[in-house]
C-alpha cells in the first residue's frame, strides 16, 4: 500500500503531481518572454528560475510537429524524461520544452540525450535566468 507522501500511484519522487507541471497560459508566455533558450536538434528549452522553488515542466508540441497520435507520444515521452530525470536539472527551475519538427520519429533514447544536453547547459554559469546578450 502506498504511504500518504507517495501519492495515489506509490511513485513517491519520481511522482508527477501538479505542482510539479505547467499548466496555465501565462505561466508558458512568462518562460517564452523571460527565459533563457537552449536548441538541440529535436527541442527547445525554455528555462527561469521557479517563483514555487521547485522544478517544473511545461511541454508544447504544435500541429506542425505531427497528428494527435505522434503528439502525444512525444509529451508522453519527455514527461517521463522528466520524471526520472528532473535532478539532473537546476533546483527551483521552471522549463518548457518545445517540441520541433522530427521529434516522433527519434527514439527515446535521443529524446533523453537532448534533454540531458538542456540540463547540462542550464547548468552552466549564467543559470536558468540569463538571458542571451542583444544582437
Amino acid at each position: 500500500m502506498p504511504r500518504p507522501s507517495e501519492g495515489a500511484t506509490g511513485r513517491g519522487e519520481e511522482a508527477f503531481p501538479k505542482s510539479r507541471r505547467l499548466l496555465k497560459r501565462h505561466e508558458f508566455l512568462r518562460a517564452r518572454a523571460r527565459g533563457r533558450k537552449v536548441h538541440t536538434a529535436h527541442l527547445i528549452g525554455l528555462a527561469l528560475p521557479s517563483a514555487t522553488g521547485e522544478r517544473r515542466l511545461g511541454v508544447t508540441v504544435s500541429a506542425k510537429v505531427g497528428n494527435a497520435v505522434e503528439r502525444n507520444l512525444v509529451k508522453r515521452r519527455l514527461r517521463e524524461i522528466f520524471r526520472r530525470r528532473r535532478d539532473a536539472l537546476p533546483k527551483a527551475i521552471d522549463l518548457v520544452l518545445i517540441a520541433k519538427t522530427g521529434a516522433p520519429q527519434i527514439d527515446q533514447d535521443t529524446l533523453l540525450s537532448e534533454f540531458l544536453e538542456i540540463a547540462r547547459r542550464l547548468s552552466q554559469p549564467g543559470g536558468p535566468g540569463a538571458r542571451r546578450s542583444a544582437r
